[in-house]
């Protein structure tokens, strides 16, 4: 409680007091016992009617898009004496919110939104309680029931859009798509591992003597579309936010195309999405909170036969050499903003897509 100005009064009080009692002036007793009442009265009333307030505050949702709103309740209660004056204070609201006199209690809610992806913890809203001439106050702070509230902001879904003379994601995917059986397609040939069934022994190597040798079959989850993402070198925040989005409306376009994989920093092999979207919600998350200390393992990705689109948080007008075109595999480049003097196929979040033609890093149309 903070008290400064009672305890003023109250001096105050008591100097009238002592100047009566030494001049033998009786008409400073009046104000100097007004004072000492006024100081004392009202350090009684807010703390006696700030013990009983209590603060809660209830979330509409734990997770919302960037710049969505989330509905956000606070509710306060006052015991059987009412709620001196006071008003609700949060970062959250333009100005404080008086609350009404006497009330056993009231209920203020808000919209919030946040425009920036992220983990937002919120400040721990209070309510100050005070006499009507501001001589004691009182913080009352609101307990949240999970030790704190906090909101992840995902980043937000935007459309892929066809540049005039390009194509967007799908029409991408779908002309670089190689044709592939049912399951597995062959890939090479490499040395007999124990275990391997007959049916994938190369037997012409064993007809001429040879080592024995398998045939080594890639997986379909190699010929569908991959989107990965390298946040590093970001110009600015807003950039490798860019790219974020883009990853994420990417993602999602190509999932309605026949499902995608997609390769985060940290991970060694991508993330497959569906069509369905399983999956979906645990992605989401961690694209929230993607941050730009590393880069995305490239490791055997240059033999990735489906359609890759490398996006980048800064700008670059060529792929790492890790990820150069494999045996006519198409691969897209996508970057904050634009390239001069270049054509982007399609753009998405602010990000320009740029397919790569059969000389490595070289974007065209």
């Amino acid at each position: 409680m903070v008290v400064r100005r009672a305890l003023a009064t109250g001096l105050l009080a008591t100097a009238f007091g002592l100047t009566a009692a030494l001049v033998d002036a009786e008409p400073l007793w009046v104000p100097a016992a007004t004072l000492a009442l006024l100081a004392a009265g009202s350090i009684a009333w807010v703390g006696l009617g700030a013990r009983s307030v209590r603060v809660t505050r209830t979330l509409g949702a734990r997770r919302v898009a960037e710049d969505e709103p989330v509905t956000i309740a606070l509710e306060v209660r006052a015991g059987r004496l009412g709620l001196p004056p006071s008003r609700i204070v949060d970062p959250l609201l333009a100005e404080p919110a008086p609350l009404r006199t006497g009330a056993r209690g009231g209920r203020l809610r808000m919209e919030a939104r946040f425009g920036h992806r992220g983990r937002r913890v919120l400040v721990v809203p209070r309510v100050v309680v005070a006499d009507p001439l501001g001589l004691a106050t009182r913080e009352v702070v609101a307990r949240p029931a999970a030790g704190r509230d906090e909101i992840l902001v995902l980043p937000r879904i935007e459309p892929v859009v066809a540049a005039p003379g390009g194509a967007d994601a799908a029409q991408i995917v779908r002309r670089g798509r190689p044709g592939v059986g049912a399951e597995t397609e062959l890939d090479g040939i490499r040395a007999l591992r124990d275990g391997t069934p007959a049916s994938r022994i190369f037997w012409p190597a064993v007809a001429r003597g040879a080592d024995a040798q398998e045939r080594s079959l890639t997986s379909a989850g190699e010929s569908r579309s991959l989107v990965v993402l390298d946040p590093r070198d970001g110009v600015d925040g807003g950039a490798l936010d860019a790219a974020v989005r883009a990853v994420a409306s990417l993602a999602r376009s190509l999932a309605a195309d026949g499902g995608c994989g997609v390769l985060l920093p940290g991970d060694r092999r991508p993330a497959q999405l569906e069509q369905t979207l399983s999956g979906w919600s645990t992605l989401h998350a961690r694209l929230a909170l993607v941050g730009s200390a590393s880069g995305p393992s490239l490791a055997g990705l240059a033999h990735w036969r489906g359609p890759l689109f490398f996006v980048s948080a800064r700008v670059r007008e060529g792929l790492p050499a890790a990820l150069g075109p494999a045996q006519g595999a198409m691969r897209v480049l996508v970057v904050p903003g634009v390239l001069a003097a270049r054509q982007p196929a399609f753009t998405v979040a602010g990000c320009s897509g740029f397919v790569l033609n059969g000389a490595r890093g070289r974007p065209g149309g």
